[in-house]
């Protein structure tokens, strides 16, 4: 695809928010685009596959440490507030005229503000890719922990083999799943992978909800705890480490313009974003109630570690490897539309003032390749990078998601927002804030507290 020179200008970009990305059919390869713009439920699986992660797999045990009842009101009330938080986003977008998110934070806090939040949705969304890529390699090839290794699903079914271990598995996926992948210009170009991408989801929650449901008519697990246990001051500070996990389960802000600027319709867009909540809240819903109820106190940080057993039923090896190579490949799924918003950002970042990356070959070939090679070696060679994504879970997430909508709705630089928007605003700010910064202080604590016992 060549740019058309006498257009260049138009699509140069400006800090302020002029395209990061080809708007609509007209501006990209025919071949992705379609004769019209992206469809709503093309629309609504993306933006719910941006939203469903990794992160599905830590709201049992976050919901375990909240109790069921305060665990399932919480996600409830984070994906509320994600849905005020992207019509914040969307409202002052269109004040100003930006076709970007980072045009919209450009127009309230300037260059400096816009280049702070693309910062921290590269880190997010670089974090988060290294740790889909690490979960897909422990799925396949399996993983040391606590000196004991887990076989993967590879490993159990044709044994140990120089094709079953974790880099070439890891490569294979690479070149033959996500190369092809995140070769599209186009986000509307993944809607049919996001659609199974989501199916797949819905697939471990059936599987979760029927052995659940088996054994509770069987008698054999108990109603979990429905609040939670409080026995000193520390086990209450460590109810608000689980906020940020919530909000990272949600976090898709930063798609919502590549799918908004693609749209047949934009004004579709809220009840896109409102669809896509509802079918994730839905889905985090069951998969808390019924991966606490079946495995109560035995709930792991991540759940898919407890189908690595005995699961008490007929076919339990056999739902095992379901479960785990549905994950795996769902995230692989996800993997694609994470990555589409990492390379812009990241372009946007560091080439300002560039035509659009979708238009120069040469630039969109190397920032993905860098891209590529950086979660590769992740994944194989920093296993332990899980530790230092703990921090930036607790800050690039909740800024991206709560802090800088909230900022830009009480900077209001259009005079557009309301005093429910000022009072919402505040109560994104105070969770951010107040979670973020215990979750941190609590991550340094343990980790000293580890360094302290292996000292002595």
């Amino acid at each position: 695809m060549t740019v058309p020179s006498s257009a260049d200008r138009k699509y140069r970009k400006s800090p302020r928010g002029v395209p990061l990305l080809p708007q609509k059919h007209h501006d990209s390869d025919p071949r992705e685009s379609g004769i019209d713009g992206a469809s709503f439920s093309g629309a609504v699986f993306n933006l719910s596959t941006t939203i469903v992660g990794a992160g599905i797999m830590a709201l049992p045990a976050t919901v375990k440490q909240l109790g069921l009842v305060p665990g399932l009101i919480m996600i409830v009330l984070v994906g509320w507030l994600t849905e005020s938080s992207i019509d914040m986003i969307i409202r002052f977008s269109r004040a100003s005229k930006s076709t970007t998110y980072g045009g919209v934070v450009a127009d309230a806090f300037g260059g400096s503000g816009r280049t702070l939040l693309l910062l921290c949705i590269v880190v997010n969304n670089l974090g988060m890719l290294v740790v889909y890529m690490i979960i897909i390699g422990d799925v396949l090839s399996g993983t040391w922990l606590g000196g004991e290794h887990h076989s993967g699903v590879t490993e159990e079914w044709f044994g140990q083999h120089w094709w079953t271990g974790r880099s070439t598995l890891l490569l294979m996926t690479t070149l033959f799943v996500f190369t092809p992948l995140v070769s599209l210009k186009r986000v509307d170009s993944l809607r049919y992978t996001s659609a199974l991408s989501v199916g797949l989801a819905v697939v471990f929650v059936v599987i979760t909800a029927g052995i659940a449901i088996v054994k509770w008519i069987d008698g054999s697990i108990v109603m979990p705890h429905l609040f939670p246990k409080i026995a000193d001051q520390a086990s209450f500070w460590k109810l608000f480490t689980t906020i940020p996990i919530l909000v990272t389960a949600y976090i898709c802000h930063h798609n919502v313009h590549p799918i908004e600027n693609e749209l047949k319709d934009p004004t579709q867009m809220k009840p896109i974003v409102r669809a896509s909540l509802t079918l994730c809240s839905t889905v985090y819903i069951a998969t808390s109630f019924f991966g606490l109820l079946l495995f109560g106190d035995n709930t792991l940080d991540d759940v898919l570690a407890n189908f690595d057993g005995e699961l008490g039923i007929p076919y339990s090896s056999l739902l095992d490897d379901v479960v785990r190579m549905s994950y795996g490949v769902h995230l692989m799924l996800v993997f694609p539309i994470v990555f589409f918003s990492l390379r812009l950002n990241l372009d946007g970042l560091l080439f300002p003032y560039a035509i659009p990356i979708a238009f120069d070959n040469r630039r969109f070939f190397l920032v993905t390749t860098a891209l590529m090679g950086f979660i590769f070696m992740g994944a194989n060679f920093v296993p332990s990078i899980w530790d230092a994504f703990q921090f930036t879970g607790a800050t690039a997430a909740v800024s991206v998601g709560f802090i800088f909508p909230a900022a830009i709705a009480l900077r209001d630089t259009h005079g557009i927002a309301t005093k429910n928007d000022r009072l919402i605003s505040w109560l994104m700010i105070f969770l951010a804030i107040s979670s973020s910064t215990v979750a941190v202080c609590s991550d340094m604590y343990s980790i000293f507290c580890v360094d302290k016992g292996v000292d002595s």
